[in-house]
């Protein structure tokens, strides 16, 4: 099934066609500029529009100059840009939504973030760029705009082969009547133009949304370190290298990152919860040491092992507390996984570091500043309110992590004794009492080294 064109008026009169298709979270597709066609990239990329919409809500849109939309608007400045999408954006009623970007359209999907903080949720960006300097003198680039003028049709299928790097003869010569059908020669050459004078550099910091920055190995249009820059200048922001270049794993990982979007993920109302607390060392002593920006650096690497280790084992992050993340799980066992998954990256990212760094300065501070992570947990039926959770199985397991050394995974006897027989090595630490409990409590430490034994 076709989705359906309509049509968005921009403040400045032109004609913006787009479609929508599927139910479930809204999610605004950004074309992949300047080749758009909402009714040819249906059936040309199945493998991203059909199946986002078979999760999302999906919006849709060409932009002038380019598809169904108005073909002769060729200005592509980034205000024109904005124009374009904040006409979709009106026409349907967006309010709060994910985003995701592909290639030219990635400094537009940045531009409209860091402007409407408050509309976008998430924000998915691939094999993009913030400036032309991430991509100026790449040798592709070099080669194809001398044809550009010369024989477009020529143009358009050595684009497919050598810009995007495809190897398939039909599927060359595809994408190259799909390019020809989203844009003319003169259109094609004023994007490019002003493609090259976008920057958003200076607008990374201001982006709010949950952001994913997903960048192939061997991308052609812009190197691998153009999707670094932006994960780096983003905060919080996630940065995945991939082997994708015909994009069939997008679809899955951008259902992964955004499929609650816009939906409200309740707390079961009851029974058992497992709750981890992770806790960075001495941060206060860092931010003084590092300076601030420093200190969000490692904030970062923290929030992304502990999000990364959530996703792949089942928990539900309830709260950031400045130091740290608070989070939920329906099992026990879930729960040592996620957080011995939390140790192990750390180390290896302190390893990664150690390896990398040069013997600059006072070695003892360059070990200081490395990411040092305490993790606890406690099981219990908690109190469960506005997506929150109170109580004393909650303040434990605060408590048990207070009470962890800086790589270590502190857990209660009810979490050892619910895990019982999964593989979990404990080591006995002995009784405490906690700060605000009156009653002494065992602790356990998990064992995560693979060098580890009970004890």
């Amino acid at each position: 099934m076709e989705p359906r064109i309509q049509y968005a008026k921009t403040s400045d009169g032109v004609s913006i066609a787009y479609a929508t298709e599927g139910e479930g979270p809204p999610l605004l597709l950004l074309p992949m500029a300047p080749a758009a066609h909402v009714q040819r990239a249906w059936e040309m990329f199945p493998n991203i529009f059909p199946a986002l919409a078979r999760t999302f809500r999906l919006i849709m849109y060409d932009p002038r100059g380019t598809g169904l939309s108005d073909r002769d608007a060729i200005e592509y400045s980034m205000e024109a840009m904005m124009r374009d999408l904040d006409a979709v954006v009106g026409r349907t009623g967006l309010q709060s939504f994910a985003v995701v970007a592909f290639l030219g359209s990635v400094p537009v999907a940045v531009t409209y973030a860091a402007t409407f903080p408050d509309r976008v949720s998430h924000l998915i960006l691939i094999d993009g760029f913030t400036n032309s300097s991430d991509f100026a003198g790449m040798p592709a680039w070099e080669a194809l705009e001398a044809l550009i003028d010369k024989d477009w049709t020529l143009f358009t299928e050595t684009m497919a082969r050598v810009l995007i790097g495809l190897d398939d003869p039909q599927l060359i010569v595809g994408l190259g009547e799909y390019t020809r059908a989203c844009i003319e020669p003169e259109a094609f050459r004023a994007f490019v133009a002003a493609e090259q004078s976008w920057d958003v550099a200076d607008l990374l910091p201001a982006v709010k949304a949950q952001t994913l920055v997903l960048h192939n190995n061997d991308a052609r249009f812009a190197p691998i370190r153009a999707g670094q820059k932006l994960a780096a200048g983003i905060p919080d922001a996630r940065f995945l290298a991939i082997d994708d270049m015909n994009y069939e794993r997008v679809a899955a990982l951008v259902e992964d990152f955004a499929g609650t979007a816009g939906k409200t993920q309740p707390v079961e109302h009851s029974g058992v919860h497992t709750i981890l607390f992770t806790d960075m060392e001495s941060s206060t002593a860092l931010t003084q040491r590092l300076g601030d920006a420093g200190a969000q650096e490692l904030v970062r690497a923290h929030n992304t092992i502990v999000r990364e280790a959530l996703a792949a084992n089942g928990g539900s992050e309830i709260k950031h507390t400045g130091d740290g993340i608070m989070a939920s799980f329906p099992s026990a066992s879930g729960t040592l996984e996620c957080a011995v998954a939390i140790q192990r990256a750390v180390a290896a990212l302190r390893q990664a570091q150690d390896d990398q760094a040069e013997p600059v300065g006072d070695h003892a501070e360059q070990v200081e500043a490395r990411l040092n992570v305490r993790i606890g947990l406690n099981a219990g039926e908690p109190i469960v309110e506005d997506q929150d959770l109170f109580g004393t199985a909650v303040q434990l397991a605060r408590r048990i992590c207070d009470q962890a050394a800086p790589g270590e995974i502190l857990a209660s006897n009810v979490v050892r004794e619910l895990a019982a027989g999964k593989g979990f090595l404990f080591s006995d630490r002995g009784e405490v009492v906690p700060k605000g409990f009156d009653e002494a409590v065992r602790l356990y430490e998990v064992q995560w080294r693979e060098d580890s034994g009970q004890s």
